[in-house]
């Protein structure tokens, strides 16, 4: 497995979500060892306990802590952006990363929005957004998450919320594909407003983490058996790979001076399964500047927070 050289991030402050475990944690992991103070916005707090003692026990020096932060919640992303903005630390690396996967029937936010969409997408635009002053102070580089699924995404402009038709899996694409379509927008706008961020997204590949079990086993009666075939296909080493391999694209886009704005970056093995970082060519469905201009506006009639503003 190649690795990612990452530069000294001594001195540099870094806000992961979805570092609780997974990708997300083995991220924040690596770039403790570099160097930078770390935030992980959790919405259990215990698995946030954890994590922490994890990259302690792992870095000894580490500094780092959790918050609370529930995508799910509109409210939840205010009070944790007040609390960082009230402090006035510039943040350098903000790595939008928590989600949730496929569940078998529809679920709502707090705020009634379809989870996926609101929890994937719309939660980090609205953190994003209310971060800005900090983001702009640090002139930031964001990372947001998104997945190869993203490829199979389609955009329903009548039906965003899945709300006259539910599939777990086309839900789940379209998230995905906003939350590429809301990265390269970003980098647009902030190149065209002078923001100073640079804004990239990344997949991790094909991933054993417990976001196939979390997700699909939402709404049923039975375990899902998604969390069972990973298992297996890891097993046989077949177009499933560790987190510390799939963290690697992740880790370039966040840190290396040759990750650029406006890019995607992934696994470069077969299908984009598994493999080391490389820089992808951005899908045909996230092509059109119109669909990631739209869709941004409509985030900010959704969630109230308007960039403009900032």
């Amino acid at each position: 497995m190649v690795d990612v050289h990452v530069p000294d991030l001594q001195g540099k402050f870094a806000v992961v979500t979805g570092a609780s475990d997974g990708v997300g944690l083995g991220l924040a992991e690596r770039l403790a060892r570099a160097g930078a103070e770390l935030v992980l916005p959790v919405r259990n707090m215990s698995k946030g306990a954890a994590a922490v003692e994890r990259i302690r026990s792992s870095v000894s020096e580490a500094k780092v802590s959790t918050r609370v932060l529930d995508l799910a919640s509109l409210a939840s992303v205010e009070t944790l952006a007040d609390a960082l903005n009230a402090e006035g630390r510039p943040i350098d690396l903000l790595v939008n990363n928590a989600g949730v996967m496929a569940p078998a029937t529809r679920h709502t936010t707090e705020d009634g929005f379809e989870l996926q969409f609101g929890t994937n997408y719309l939660g980090h635009v609205a953190l994003t957004g209310r971060l800005m002053p900090l983001l702009r102070a640090g002139r930031a580089r964001v990372t947001t998450v998104t997945s190869s699924a993203a490829r199979s995404g389609r955009i329903n402009w009548d039906d965003l919320q899945s709300e006259q038709r539910y599939s777990p899996v086309r839900s789940y694409n379209l998230s995905k594909l906003a939350d590429l379509l809301f990265a390269l927008e970003l980098d647009r706008r902030s190149t065209a407003g002078g923001w100073g961020i640079v804004s990239d997204a990344a997949h991790p590949g094909t991933t054993l983490t417990n976001l196939y079990a979390s997700g699909p086993n939402l709404g049923r009666t039975r375990p899902a058996p998604h969390e069972a075939i990973m298992r297996r296909l890891a097993r046989w080493g077949i177009f499933v790979h560790s987190v510390d391999a799939g963290l690697l694209p992740l880790l370039y886009a966040v840190t290396s001076p040759d990750a650029h704005g406006g890019r995607l970056y992934g696994p470069d093995g077969l299908g984009q399964f598994t493999g080391g970082p490389t820089q992808l060519a951005i899908y045909k469905s996230a092509r059109n500047e119109a669909d990631a201009a739209r869709l941004w506006e409509i985030a900010e009639g959704l969630t109230g927070v308007t960039f403009a503003a900032v």
